[in-house]
Parts: C-alpha cells; sequence; structure tokens
C-alpha cells in the first residue's frame, strides 16, 4: 500500500523541490490552490535559509512524522531551520522543527527586503502572493504620486519608492502595521527618495484628508476581506470604490484586489460598474507561478482599471 507521503511525494514533485538563492522568497508546495488532492491543508515556503510551513488543519500523524522526516533529511544541509505555523489553532502557534532561526529575517525579492516575523503572528509581515503586483507597479511607478489604502506593512510603497514615484501616501488602521511599513523603509533606501506618510486612520470614517493629500496617479485598494468590527468586503469594498473618481485624475490607474475565496472576480466587476462606472477594466493581474489554482474565482484576484 501506497503510504500518504508517497503519494504526497509524486504529485508534488517533493525530490525536485530546488531552493534558487536567486529567485528570492519562493513557495516550494501550495496546496491551498487545491491543486494536490489530499493536501490542500498546508503550504511549504522559502525564506533563506529558513523553511516555513503552515497547516491548516492537523495533519494525520504517520504523515507528519514521513513528512518531517523527510524534509530534514532533504534540507537541514541547506537550510538552517524549519518552522511550522499550526493556523487552525486558535491563537496560531509555532514551533521549530529543527535547527536555529537567524534573529533577522527578511523576505528577498528582487532588489527588496522585507521584515519577517516567523513567530506566533498569524501574519509575517509579508505576502508572497502579491509579488506579481509590486512588479506591476515598479514599472509604472517612475514620477507617480500613489496611494496605498490598507497598506499593512508598506511592500508596495517600498517597490513604489525604488522605481521612482514622487510621493506615497500608506494608510492602515493598524499602527505596528505602519511601524514596520517605516522599518521596511529603513531596510531599502532609495537614490531617489520619495516623499512617504504613513497615516493612521479608519478611511471608512472619513476621506477628508486623503483627497486633500491627491490626486493620486495609481491607487492601490487591498482591504482585507472580512476583519470583524472593521471591514467586511460585502458590505463595504463598495463605500472604496465610490471615491475612485475623487482620488484620481482621468487615466488615473487603480488596482483592486481581494483574496476571499468565496467572492470571485464577478463580484469586483459588478462592484466597480455599479460604483465607478466611469473607469475601465484593463485586465487581471496574473497571479505566481509556484501559487498554483484550480479555481481562479477562489485565489487572489487583482484587477487593474484605468479612469
Amino acid at each position: 500500500m501506497v503510504s500518504d507521503f508517497a503519494e504526497f511525494a509524486r504529485l508534488s514533485g517533493f525530490s525536485s523541490w530546488d531552493m534558487e538563492t536567486a529567485r528570492g522568497a519562493q513557495r516550494l508546495f501550495h496546496g491551498r490552490g487545491q491543486c494536490y488532492a489530499g493536501f490542500e491543508f498546508f503550504t511549504v515556503d522559502y525564506y533563506e535559509p529558513v523553511l516555513w510551513i503552515v497547516l491548516y488543519k492537523e495533519p494525520g500523524q504517520e504523515f507528519w512524522q514521513d513528512f518531517c522526516a523527510a524534509l530534514e533529511n532533504r534540507f537541514k544541509n541547506h537550510c538552517t531551520a524549519a518552522v511550522v505555523q499550526r493556523r487552525y489553532e486558535k491563537p496560531a502557534s509555532a514551533t521549530i522543527l529543527w535547527g536555529l532561526v537567524p534573529e533577522k529575517m527578511a523576505a528577498i525579492e528582487g532588489d527588496c527586503r522585507f521584515k519577517l516575523e516567523l513567530a506566533n503572528n498569524q501574519n509575517i509581515g509579508y505576502f508572497m502572493d502579491m509579488e506579481p503586483t509590486r512588479r506591476w507597479l515598479s514599472k509604472r511607478a517612475s514620477g507617480a504620486r500613489v496611494l496605498n489604502l490598507f497598506s499593512y506593512t508598506c511592500a508596495f510603497s517600498v517597490a513604489a519608492e525604488q522605481a521612482g514615484a514622487v510621493s506615497i501616501v500608506n494608510i492602515d488602521t493598524s499602527k505596528s502595521a505602519l511601524a514596520r511599513g517605516r522599518e521596511n523603509h529603513n531596510l531599502n533606501p532609495s537614490s531617489q527618495p520619495a516623499v512617504v506618510k504613513f497615516l493612521s486612520h479608519d478611511i471608512l470614517k472619513s476621506w477628508g484628508r486623503l483627497k486633500k493629500l491627491g490626486p493620486y496617479d495609481i491607487v492601490i485598494c487591498d482591504p482585507p476581506s472580512r476583519q470583524v468590527g472593521s471591514f467586511d468586503a460585502v458590505r463595504d469594498y463598495k463605500k472604496l470604490v465610490r471615491q475612485f473618481p475623487a482620488l484620481l485624475p482621468l487615466g488615473g490607474d487603480v488596482l483592486v484586489c481581494l483574496n476571499a475565496p468565496y467572492l470571485g472576480q464577478g463580484f469586483l466587476e459588478e462592484t466597480m460598474q455599479t460604483y465607478c462606472p466611469s473607469a475601465t477594466f484593463i485586465a487581471r493581474i496574473a497571479g505566481r507561478e509556484d501559487f498554483p489554482e484550480l479555481n481562479l474565482d477562489a485565489a487572489l484576484k487583482v484587477l487593474h482599471y484605468r479612469l
């Protein structure tokens, strides 16, 4: 009888997993994309020099023992440590499978570095799946005025400044996330510094200050899908979209983003058509190749519109 791990190794190409340093942060296994039947419950990332595994439900004991043994046998001479986060626990917990985690960790993306916290926080400070969108931004940000809504740790802001943006406004309700955003900017000094602002503010309550700081050539709108007491995409996304004409000039670009598996691309298209009909759909930004998805409607959605 084939063991669960043997089946996993066959489906995932485990024997050919390769950590190319030149690629920077990378996903080695993307079970969440539903492309590997029976193994949808976890992901494996590589942040040099550490393996980062996230479990979304408790694995079977035999599979987990076999997987951990194979992982250590294959990568212990390449990685200093392997860490597993059990996202299914409330709150999430993280433990070291083997080795030592460097005191300072960063995700490497091109020429940029983003501070990581591989601990018990559910989010580690960096979203790898948004790398193609930051690449998109880098090609268009030179000389631009950028508004980064729901900025989190300001990775879009760093990418925009590195590409030559003249001004960037980051806004998020989390002061700790904005503090990390300042650290990320300090990690990535620019030869052409932009005027960068960090605002801790609930935009659903007032847009006055953002409008005074505008207009903006590029607006990035990347809210949480559902955050208790703060934002719910079904209820609140339209409140964001209806403000775009007041924030952008004619010809301005906006990215509307959503990572809710229960809301497809049609939700964003209908919201834009209803509440910002002057905007024209340009394209959907493709995801990373190492994030294979069975159903694109359930995956991260990033749509480019132009006013």
